[in-house]
């Protein structure tokens, strides 16, 4: 008989087993489960695992910040869906594959709903090799850690931009300000700065050593349509591949085709799709 439960340490071999199966579309879960384990404390939410008839781990669904389908199939979503409900909603958002994403939100719906937002189609893209064709921006480079205030404003600009609130309220903005330089502190941060500002940025997210996800991409409002983006990218995308990972990977929306035509000018190519529901 299938069950669902939450994951200890005793079961972590095989979460990574099943995480494994897809890493680029799993990065962002395999990356927090590869630092953290499954202890709910250091991971920052729970592991669910949905088990088959044969008694089986076969799916996966990250409870923290975010909902997170992982391989799951339409019996884990309502198994999934079931335990969400049960639980009452505490992340901002459900994120994952499209598939299975929108099947457990049309589950947890009547319940949850409405969203504040729902982006159905947001292309997952991919690139292995370095651009031949755009030469990486010589400018962009890793942002230091005496830089982060300078970073700061563009970082909440971005954020405010993609999602529709503020990093900075609720908690002033406390967390958002300590993930910014966690990543700079990483070297994970990016920028291109001219007289003292930001005119370019991106950061490597997750980070696996299958694959890596770029977030957070960002051109001034006052340079966007002089190719930036595509310099800048070139120049992130080749770091991530010599340094990071064999795969570069991120998600955008299906709207946003100014980005996706960048995106593709650079060499990443469109491999699945995911869905985000922001609350």
């Amino acid at each position: 008989m299938s069950t669902t439960r939450v994951l200890d340490a005793t079961d972590l071999e095989d979460a990574l087993d099943v995480l494994d199966r897809d890493p680029v579309a799993n990065a962002f879960v395999a990356a927090r489960v590869q630092v953290a384990g499954l202890d709910p404390w250091r991971l920052g939410g729970e592991m669910w695992g949905w088990y088959d008839d044969a008694g089986l781990l076969d799916a996966l669904c990250y409870a923290g910040a975010n909902l997170v389908p992982v391989s799951a199939g339409p019996e884990a979503v309502r198994a999934f869906a079931d335990r969400a409900r049960r639980q009452g909603r505490r992340c901002s958002s459900i994120v994952g594959p499209a598939e299975p994403t929108a099947e457990l939100w049309s589950l947890l719906e009547p319940g949850w709903g409405p969203a504040r937002e729902i982006r159905a189609c947001q292309p997952l893209m991919t690139v292995t090799e370095p651009c031949a064709d755009i030469l990486p921006d010589p400018r962009v480079r890793r942002v230091r850690r005496d830089e982060i205030e300078l970073l700061m404003p563009a970082c909440v600009a971005m954020f405010t931009e993609e999602v529709g609130v503020s990093p900075m309220s609720g908690d002033g903005g406390l967390l958002y300000r300590a993930r910014v330089a966690e990543l700079v502190t990483g070297g994970r941060a990016f920028a291109r700065f001219e007289d003292g500002r930001v005119v370019f940025k991106a950061e490597i997210g997750a980070v696996t050593d299958r694959a890596c996800q770029i977030q957070g991409v960002w051109v001034a409002p006052d340079r966007r349509g002089q190719g930036l983006s595509e310099t800048g990218m070139a120049a992130v995308v080749r770091y991530a591949l010599q340094e990071v990972a064999p795969v570069v990977s991120l998600y955008v929306n299906d709207f946003n085709r100014p980005a996706r035509a960048a995106y593709r000018r650079v060499g990443f190519q469109e491999v699945g799709a995911f869905m985000s529901v922001l609350f």
